[in-house]
């Protein structure tokens, strides 16, 4: 049946070089996590790859092996809901116990071992994807429900989805829930009461913290050591993250040999400038900024991570 988806070690930098880069101004605040002043950063520490990183905001949301065993859990409802209706759901995954973040290209490519197997590909893609069976139209309005009129928003909770009854189609009598089993599962798991907290709202303070970081002077100036000595090496660059584009190469080129050897320099500039170390310290300071700005609606959202841990747990039989 058919599946939409929708540390290393570490050592203090020199006094001069903290005074350089850590001079942001005292926090402010500004009550989301912003202010027009920049939070003052810890000591910035040797960093040489961003996919091991562990952020502030990574105690709200679910670590990977959790994600795992989430998803293995919404597999579990959207079975039952499909039983409902006299069908199964038959492209169960299972819980990858070393599952791990996608954190390799935060900052842009940072493994020299990543650079030299994928250039700028991302390690997490490069892979050939199952192909999936055809549904017939009844299968396929349960599992996804009717089509959805984007002029009125669906339910947020399944609490919402339950009082509103919504759904304008039925099959075998029944009618189809809002996104279909897909929509319900989610719901159930994730946003099961109209005062859960969202995961999605707690990324938003993540993704906030990162777009603050990158406007950061400390980040500027290192942004610009490292532009400078990838233009010695003959790399018109700006930003690490958009680095692919900016040397023209095409999603097919990601991983080709101008890739391969550019992403190579690119990580050796990265490790004379340190700059994953910077930039991890001080979007660090932006995380511990709107944690503490946000700390009730961030303990509830603990809470209830907690409380989907232990229905996962109970939907998969993996004590998790």
């Amino acid at each position: 049946m058919f599946s939409p988806r929708p540390v290393p070690t570490a050592m203090t930098v020199s006094a001069t070089m903290l005074v350089l880069l850590l001079s942001g101004c005292s926090d402010a605040g500004d009550g989301g996590g912003g202010g027009g002043k920049e939070p003052a950063a810890e000591a910035v520490r040797i960093q040489l790859e961003s996919k091991d990183l562990v952020f502030p905001l990574a105690a709200y949301l679910p670590t990977p092996q959790q994600h795992a065993v989430l998803d293995v859990a919404q597999d579990v409802l959207i079975d039952q809901c499909m039983k409902r209706y006299g069908l199964r759901y038959d492209q169960r995954r299972k819980a990858d116990p070393a599952a791990t973040s996608d954190g390799a290209l935060r900052y842009g490519v940072s493994s020299e071992a990543d650079a030299t197997r994928y250039g700028y590909a991302n390690p997490r893609l490069v892979k050939d994807k199952p192909a999936q069976p055809p549904m017939g139209p009844n299968e396929r309005l349960i599992l996804a429900g009717p089509e959805a009129d984007m002029s009125k928003p669906g339910p947020k909770s399944q609490e919402e989805a339950e009082k509103s009854a919504e759904g304008t189609s039925t099959v075998a009598g029944q009618t189809v829930p809002a996104g279909g089993c897909l929509g319900e599962s989610a719901r159930k798991l994730h946003t099961p009461t109209d005062d859960t907290v969202d995961n999605m709202a707690v990324q938003g303070f993540g993704l906030d913290s990162f777009a603050r970081s990158r406007e950061d002077s400390r980040i500027r100036a290192v942004l610009g050591q490292w532009s400078a000595r990838m233009a010695k090496q003959g790399h018109k660059v700006d930003d690490p993250v958009k680095a692919p584009s900016q040397l023209g190469l095409k999603p097919a080129d990601l991983n080709g040999p101008r890739a391969i050897a550019a992403a190579q320099q690119d990580v050796a500039c990265k490790k004379e400038t340190n700059l994953v170390g910077v930039w991890f310290s001080v979007e660090t300071a932006y995380q511990k900024r709107v944690i503490e700005q946000n700390a009730e609606m961030l303990d509830l959202a603990k809470k209830q991570h907690e409380e989907r841990m232990r229905l996962a747990a109970t939907l998969t039989g993996s004590g998790a």
